[in-house]
C-alpha cells in the first residue's frame, strides 16, 4: 500500500521526491500558477508559467504537463496538474477538484517511487482532500500481470501543507488511509474475473480481509442453510450455476456496544457473473458482467473502513451472492419464487435477477429493525440511460433518508441524483398468479426496480435504494479512478455511517 506523510515546509523546491507536483489554473492570458507553486517558480527563474504555456498547458481540470528540472531543484521532474478555474478571491478550492487533481497525478505517475504534492492546501479540508485523492489514485490491479509488465502504484506520497500539524488534518489523513484501502479492496474484488470469484470465493476473500479487525462478526449461509431459511430469491437466481449461492453477513459493533448507538444495515447485490440466465444477454452485454457484484463489494468494503476507523455506529452488511447462469437447473421465465418472508414473485425475465437477491437481503436486514437500510446495486441499464455513466440513482419512500444519502455522497465526492418511485407504476408489477412480477414494461425500468424493492420493506422501516449501474465500472480512467472497477458507493456509505454516529 502507498504510504503518505505530511510536511509543513513551504520549501517544496528542496523536496527530494522523484516528482514534485504543482497546480495550475486557467486564465485569460494562459495558465496561472496555483498556491503552492511560488517556491518552485522562483527556483526556475520565474519562468514556470511561461514554460507551461509554451508546452501547451491550459490549466483545464486534470491536465498533466511534465517539465524536466535539469538540476534547478532537487526533484528531477515537475508535474503541473490542471485545476480549472481559480476560485473567487478569498474562497477555497472545491474539494472534489483537489481530490481529482491529486488522484490524476498519482494515477498517471504509476511506477514512480516518491511524489511530493505542493497543491493548494491552506485549509485542513483542502489538505485532507489532496491526501485522499492521491491515495485513491495510487491503485493498480496487478494480479494477472506478468512480472514487470505493468507499472506498480506510487510508493510514497508527501503532502506539503501549512496546516500539517493541525489535529483535524492528521485525523483526516488517518481516516483517508483505511478508506482508500477499502476502496482498493472493492476494486480488487470487482476486477477479479468471475472464474476466480464465485460466491464462495467472495466469502473467502472478505473473511480473509477482515481477519484481526476488532468488533467484527462474520456469518455465512450456504445453499443448504438458504434453502432451510426460505431465501427463494438468492437460491432461485443461483440455481442455474454449479457454484452455489451464499449470503454473507458482516456485523461491526463499536466498543461498548451495550450503549445506544445508531444502526445502519447495508445490503449489496452480489451477482458474481450475470449471463442473464435463460433470458441470456448478447456477448457485448456480458463482457463487463464480472462487475455485477459491485454492490456487495461496496457494502463489505465500507464496513471494513468503518471497523478499521472504529466508527461509533453499528453496521450490518449483507452480501447477497449468486452466479446467474443458464442451464437445465436454471429458473425459467414464468417460474414463481417464494421469497424470504413469504411473498411470491413470478419471474418474467431472468436477467432482472438483482432485485430478487436484494429482496431477500432487505427482508433479512429489516428483521433487526435498524435505523436505516441502504441497498446498493448495479441494478438497471435504465439508470445508466437516465443518468449516464458517472451518476448513481437514489430512491426511497422516505424523503429525509434519501436526502441524507445524497448529502453524504456530495461530501464524499460521489455523484448521486434523486429519482422518484411513482405509485402509478406499481400496477405494472401485477401478476395473475403471484404477489408480483419481477419486471414491468420497458419504460422507467430503474423506477420499476425501486418500486419492486419497496414491496419488501416492512412498514415503518427507513430504506434507501442506490443504483450504481453507471459508475461501478469504467472503460476510461479519470481523476483518481483507474479503468475497471471503481469502488463506487464505498465513500458515500462511510460518510453516511459517520453522519449517523455524529447524530446519535
Amino acid at each position: 500500500m502507498t504510504t503518505i506523510t505530511l510536511t509543513s515546509t513551504t520549501a517544496s523546491a528542496k523536496s527530494r521526491a522523484d516528482v514534485l507536483v504543482i497546480g495550475v489554473t486557467t486564465g485569460s492570458d494562459g495558465p496561472m500558477l496555483a498556491a503552492g507553486a511560488d517556491d518552485v517558480d522562483a527556483a526556475l527563474g520565474g519562468r514556470l508559467a511561461a514554460t507551461l504555456e509554451a508546452l501547451g498547458a491550459t490549466g483545464k481540470p486534470e491536465e498533466i504537463t511534465k517539465i524536466a528540472t535539469s538540476g534547478s531543484i532537487k526533484a528531477p521532474l515537475v508535474v503541473a496538474v490542471g485545476l480549472g478555474d481559480a476560485p473567487a478571491a478569498g474562497a477555497a478550492f472545491d474539494l472534489e477538484v483537489l481530490r481529482s487533481a491529486a488522484g490524476a497525478v498519482t494515477r498517471t505517475l504509476s511506477g514512480t517511487g516518491s511524489v511530493a504534492l505542493s497543491l493548494p492546501a491552506a485549509t485542513p479540508a483542502e489538505a485532507v482532500a489532496v491526501a485522499e485523492g492521491s491515495l485513491l489514485g495510487a491503485y493498480g490491479f496487478t494480479r494477472y500481470r506478468a512480472n514487470g509488465s505493468v507499472k506498480p502504484p506510487v510508493k510514497s506520497i508527501t503532502v506539503h501543507t501549512p496546516v500539517a500539524r493541525d489535529k483535524s488534518v492528521k485525523d483526516g489523513v488517518a481516516r483517508a488511509e483505511p478508506l482508500a484501502e477499502a476502496v482498493a479492496f472493492a476494486r480488487d474484488l470487482i476486477n477479479t474475473p468471475a472464474a476466480d470469484l464465485h460466491p464462495a470465493d467472495f466469502v473467502a476473500a472478505a473473511t480473509a480481509r477482515f481477519k484481526g479487525v476488532a468488533g467484527v462478526k462474520i456469518e455465512v449461509l450456504d445453499e443448504k442453510q438458504l434453502a432451510k431459511g426460505g431465501y427463494g430469491g438468492i437460491l432461485g437466481v443461483g440455481q442455474g450455476s454449479m457454484h452455489p449461492p451464499r449470503l454473507l453477513k458482516i456485523s461491526y459493533a463499536p466498543n461498548g456496544a451495550g450503549r445506544k448507538t445508531g444502526h445502519l444495515a447495508l445490503v449489496g447485490k452480489g451477482i458474481t457473473f450475470d449471463s442473464g440466465g435463460l433470458s441470456i444477454k448478447p456477448n457485448d452485454g456480458m463482457t463487463t458482467m464480472k462487475c455485477d457484484m459491485s454492490g456487495a463489494a461496496a457494502v463489505v468494503a465500507a464496513t471494513l473502513a468503518l471497523a478499521q476507523t472504529k466508527a461509533d455506529v453499528r453496521v450490518t452488511a449483507y452480501a447477497c451472492l449468486a452466479e446467474n447462469m443458464p442451464s437445465g437447473t436454471a429458473i425459467r421465465p414464468s417460474d414463481v419464487l417464494t421469497m424470504y418472508g413469504g411473498k411470491t414473485v413470478e419471474v418474467l425475465n431472468t436477467d432482472a435477477e438483482g432485485r430478487l437477491v436484494l429482496a431477500d437481503g432487505i427482508v433479512r436486514a429489516s428483521e433487526e429493525s435498524p435505523d436505516l437500510v441502504v441497498d446498493v446495486a448495479t441494478l438497471t441499464g435504465a439508470c445508466v440511460v437516465a443518468l449516464g455513466e458517472r451518476t448513481s440513482g437514489v430512491m426511497s419512500t422516505d424523503d429525509g433518508a434519501r436526502a441524507a444519502v445524497i448529502d453524504a455522497a456530495a461530501r464524499a465526492g460521489e455523484q448521486m441524483w434523486p429519482l422518484p418511485l411513482p405509485p402509478e407504476m406499481r400496477p405494472k408489477l401485477e401478476s395473475s398468479i403471484a404477489d408480483l412480477t419481477n419486471v414491468g414494461n420497458r419504460w422507467g425500468g430503474a423506477l420499476t426496480a425501486g418500486i419492486f424493492l419497496a414491496e419488501f420493506v416492512p412498514e415503518g422501516q427507513r430504506w434507501v435504494h442506490v443504483d450504481i449501474a453507471g459508475p461501478a465500472f469504467t472503460d476510461k480512467a479519470y481523476g483518481y479512478t483507474q479503468k475497471g472497477g471503481t469502488g463506487a458507493g464505498v465513500r458515500t456509505l462511510v460518510a453516511l455511517a459517520e453522519d449517523m454516529a455524529a447524530s446519535s
